[in-house]
């Protein structure tokens, strides 16, 4: 007889993870059952097996409880049977489970017939009552009615001169109705963006470069600061540089050129090598890179490997470099942060404050930082000190992601509780606290602007993005919701400011990218791919907006044609 093995079983079940979106959990699921040290190849199995298989089994137990039933009867019978049964239930229980059914099923038909033939001669009954009283209305209807005609003749002058023009064109445009005389407005009361009163205009495909190479899902893409230069990282356990020729897309015109960063010394299918995040340095003259093998690793512009970070046990799932560019910071599923040296390409120092996973890390300025876990909980730390200098608490849920403001004196945290928290230094608990999404929220960023931003007059706003398929837009001063951005069909995973802040990019499960107007709320672009979207970010000038793909491509749009 076949059986399916264990480590078969593990594998079947990470992939049905990693495909539904379900990142964190299948790199745990991997590194605790050794999915690396499998044998099977990937390449073989198909998308969505897991649920063929199981699929499968149920339609194998339907058979099996059917089996003394006659073709004609057994299409029918199945109807009287959930998935949950197939499972839990053996043969003869089932087979009880559909003769019962089918006697209450007919006991119901005899009890709905005796309760028609009641309801049609209570309805007989009522109708030729009816026609007696209808008789006696027909006349006093009938001069109703003539005496209602003349009256609309009579007035009908009148209500043309008394009617005065409207003009609603106004109120239309703005989507704002002034409060009382003075024209000011009610407060920043927060407006829901409804999907059906937005036009998009659809991003036509020739603004549209299409990067191909990666073989497998690309879940991080990220701008060089220098250059038309675009770093991406895949699935494939590779990473790739592509060099973009200045000026428009075009679909037909590929890359100038693309470097390709092997993780991998041997076989391609390696799931230990998938690369999970990528950062650039301030000069966007090294890319550094983290893998689910535990190591990070330091390239240069031209794809040459320069050093080799090892000293974590479990795959890194973050990684940032300090703005003076001479430390580099990382997390891990191993639970502890590492800042490197990267001149020598030691580690400095080993954060072990977590008791689970960090799934989140940045700094706070050349040699603060802040961590945040699976176990609820965010850790200020700084270089040097071997206790945290600050620590928060108050999330429910596996913290996904932190950031600190603009100019560090805020930290903004997203948890699993379907909350975001805006924390200060300053004081024990956080400052606000953002409860507006239904489920969980995934990722967060700051606008760059207000103090200390290239664009100091402007208001500071955070973008938050969940799992309900909205972004909600919020007042960080007042800790109130400013938009709630609803173009999304499935879970939003990535948002990013445009440098400007004037617009805000999204990338959803749903396929699409939408270019949002930050004043107005509304989709101003939208582009169609053919994948789920991991990340997007946009270029330093603000005119080309890069995301990547589970279908293993990158796009690249031009965002001012």
């Amino acid at each position: 007889m076949i059986s399916i093995t264990s480590v078969e079983l593990n594998y079947l079940v990470f992939r049905y993870l990693h495909e539904s979106g379900f990142t964190h959990s299948a790199f745990a699921l991997g590194y605790e059952a050794g999915i690396n040290k499998s044998t099977i190849d990937g390449n073989l199995v198909p998308p969505g097996a897991l649920v063929t298989f199981v699929q499968k089994g149920i339609q194998y137990l339907e058979l099996e409880a059917n089996l003394s039933s006659s073709d004609a009867d057994m299409d029918e019978d199945f109807s009287y049977l959930q998935p949950l049964d197939l499972i839990t239930k053996d043969v003869y229980e089932l087979q009880k489970i559909v003769k019962d059914k089918k006697q209450h099923q007919q006991l119901d038909k005899l009890k709905s017939m005796e309760k028609d033939n009641e309801l049609d001669v209570d309805k007989e009954r009522d109708y030729a009552q009816g026609q007696e009283k209808e008789k006696g209305k027909e006349p006093e209807q009938e001069r109703e009615r003539v005496e209602k005609d003349k009256m609309e003749e009579n007035g009908e002058d009148k209500k043309k001169l008394s009617e005065e023009p409207i003009d609603i064109k106004h109120c239309e445009e703005t989507g704002n109705v002034k409060d009382g005389e003075n024209g000011s407005y009610g407060g920043p009361e927060p407006m829901e963006i409804s999907t059906s009163s937005l036009l998009p205009c659809e991003i036509r495909s020739c603004d549209v470069t299409i990067l191909e190479g990666h073989t497998s899902e690309v879940f991080a893409c990220a701008w060089s600061p220098a250059g038309s230069v675009l770093a991406s990282g895949s699935g494939d356990s590779t990473a790739r540089i592509w060099t973009l020729a200045d000026g428009p897309s075009s679909s037909q015109n590929g890359p100038s050129s693309v470097v390709v960063l092997k993780h991998f010394k041997g076989r391609t299918n390696e799931k230990s090598k998938d690369v999970t995040t990528l950062d650039w340095n301030g000069e966007g003259t090294l890319l550094a890179t983290g893998s689910y093998d535990g190591q990070a690793r330091i390239w240069n512009r031209d794809g040459e490997l320069e050093t080799t970070l090892n000293k974590h046990k479990g795959p890194i799932f973050s990684l940032k470099w300090n703005k003076k560019g001479d430390y580099l910071l990382s997390g891990s599923v191993d639970k502890t942060a590492i800042v490197w040296d990267v001149k020598t390409g030691d580690w400095k120092q080993q954060f072990e404050f977590h008791s689970a996973p960090t799934l989140d890390v940045d700094w706070r300025n050349n040699v603060s930082f802040a961590t945040c876990s699976t176990d609820n909980m965010i850790y200020v730390c700084k270089v040097g000190e071997s206790r945290p200098i600050k620590t928060f608490s108050g999330h429910q849920g596996e913290v996904n992601a932190i950031k600190w403001d603009p100019t560090g004196s805020l930290l903004a945290s997203c948890s699993d509780d379907y909350t975001a928290k805006i924390w200060s230094t300053k004081h024990e608990k956080y400052v606000h606290d953002l409860k507006e999404h239904v489920k969980e929220i995934y990722t967060i960023r700051w606008s760059p602007t207000g103090p200390g931003t290239n664009n100091p007059n402007q208001q500071l706003l955070l973008a938050s993005a969940s799992f309900d398929s909205t972004i909600k837009l919020w007042n960080v001063e007042l800790g109130r919701l400013l938009y709630s951005l609803n173009g999304h069909r499935e879970p939003v995973y990535s948002v990013a400011f445009s440098p400007n802040g004037e617009y805000l990019a999204s990338g959803s499960l749903d396929k699409c990218m939408h270019i949002w107007s930050v004043k107005e709320g509304k989709i101003v672009k939208s582009y169609s791919g053919n994948g789920g979207i991991f990340e997007v970010c946009w270029n330093k000038e603000g005119d080309k907006i890069a995301a990547c793909f589970a279908s293993n491509i990158v796009c690249v749009m031009d965002f001012r044609r």
